[in-house]
């Protein structure tokens, strides 16, 4: 028998064997060499590789110089739209939320100052550019275009801060314009509670129609927008005195200088209290006032435990450089238990409503010596102390906190 033979009786056994396994190539043989021929579709293992992906690794230079900066320049477009959407978010559910809801509420807080901030430096670079690169940037078009701006930016931020903080600002007791129409006016303020401040300020601009002019402290100069602002319109920063260089004006010097170019349309908004009002403050300044011999208005200092004694050499100096002027004396309550971050951290929503009072001061009462127009301010203070008595909210326990 030859080779061929038996090649040919024992292929058809094992391939009808059926423990027999077949080879690599199971096609069909070829008429002239009876070799078989490979699956044009290959094996299943060989399909199943063909079917991944696969990516070339890009030149060194293309990672460097190309992928990697995208993925940066990606990242740094993300997150800011990740962070405003994270923002409004925060809003949402702080303001849907009962209870606290803290880190939320201040978290969207935050973000709308960011942007309240952006957004009035943006326009005043516009306006210093339409002024000639402030070549008239203090010019009174753009004064009062500066004003406008103010007062819409306050009223913005203060609807943010209403609705997420629950917030109502009564102001219904005030009416600056009913006996001062035409007149400048000096109004003379309690200071208590974060932000009065700007919330007598926007009332003066969008309810009153008035141009603010105010002496604020050096360290406000730190948040731009405030700091390119005021420095626009007429304002004094008023160095401490432990930092103030020699020959530098002090804050009596300022008001009067400010007072001595209020026009028809001008306010001057002063804070005799010199600061936010608190226990200790308070009880120094009646220190110092029998230090200095002054018991009789250490005494009636003491009998005012919601205010602070009041400097009155800054408002002595207004009404000196603008005897023209109405004063109006204004109080106000609801924001005294918000005098440190912690006091706000833990009232937060403050569920609060913050109550102002205005009252003209009559001019033919207004006695003419120094000594006595200090002892008549005092008296205006003894009269906003027991306004604030009988309109303070009442605490957790039941009764009103004494400043």
């Amino acid at each position: 028998m030859t080779d061929d033979g038996a090649r040919a009786t024992t292929e058809p056994i094992a391939a009808s064997n059926p423990g027999s396994k077949p080879g690599p190539t199971t096609g069909p043989k070829t008429e002239s060499t009876g070799a078989p021929t490979p699956d044009p579709h290959g094996t299943f293992q060989q399909r199943r590789t063909a079917r991944r992906i696969s990516w070339g690794i890009p030149p060194r230079w293309v990672r460097r110089c190309v992928v990697a900066p995208l993925i940066v320049l990606a990242a740094f477009l993300w997150l800011p739209i990740a962070f405003w959407l994270l923002i409004i978010v925060a809003g949402v559910v702080s303001w849907a939320m009962p209870g606290g809801a803290r880190i939320l509420r201040v978290l969207f807080i935050a973000g709308v100052y960011l942007l309240w901030d952006a957004m009035a430096l943006v326009w005043m670079w516009i306006m210093w550019v339409g002024s000639g690169f402030g070549w008239k940037i203090h010019e009174p078009v753009f004064e009062r275009a500066h004003y406008r701006l103010a007062g819409r930016m306050l009223k913005s931020l203060f609807a943010a801060a209403k609705w997420t903080l629950r917030l109502t600002i009564d102001g219904s007791h005030v009416d600056l314009d009913g006996g001062a129409k035409g007149r400048p006016i000096i109004v003379v303020s309690r200071h208590a509670g974060p932000a009065d401040s700007f919330i007598i300020v926007e009332g003066l601009i969008n309810r009153f129609r008035r141009h603010p002019a105010i002496v604020l402290k050096d360290t406000l100069q730190w948040d731009p927008a405030v700091d390119t602002l005021l420095n626009r319109v007429p304002t004094r920063f008023v160095t401490p005195f432990r930092r103030r260089r020699a020959g530098s004006p002090g804050g009596t010097q300022a008001i009067a200088s400010l007072a001595a170019g209020l026009g028809p349309e001008d306010a001057l908004l002063i804070f005799p209290e010199g600061a936010n009002a608190t226990p200790k403050r308070r009880t120094k300044r009646i220190a110092d006032l029998r230090a200095a011999g002054h018991h009789e208005l250490a005494d009636r200092a003491e009998a005012m435990p919601h205010v602070m004694p009041p400097h009155a050499g800054g408002v002595l100096a207004a009404m000196e450089a603008c005897p023209e002027a109405a004063v109006v004396v204004v109080a106000h309550t609801g924001l005294e238990q918000l005098s440190t971050v912690h006091d706000i951290w833990r009232e937060l929503p403050t569920d609060k409503t913050i109550t102002f009072m205005g009252w003209f001061a009559d001019q033919d009462e207004i006695p003419e010596g120094r000594d006595e127009r200090e002892a008549w301010l005092y008296s205006w203070w003894e009269r906003v102390d027991k306004w604030i008595d009988e309109h303070e909210p009442e605490t957790e326990g039941g009764s009103s906190r004494a400043t």
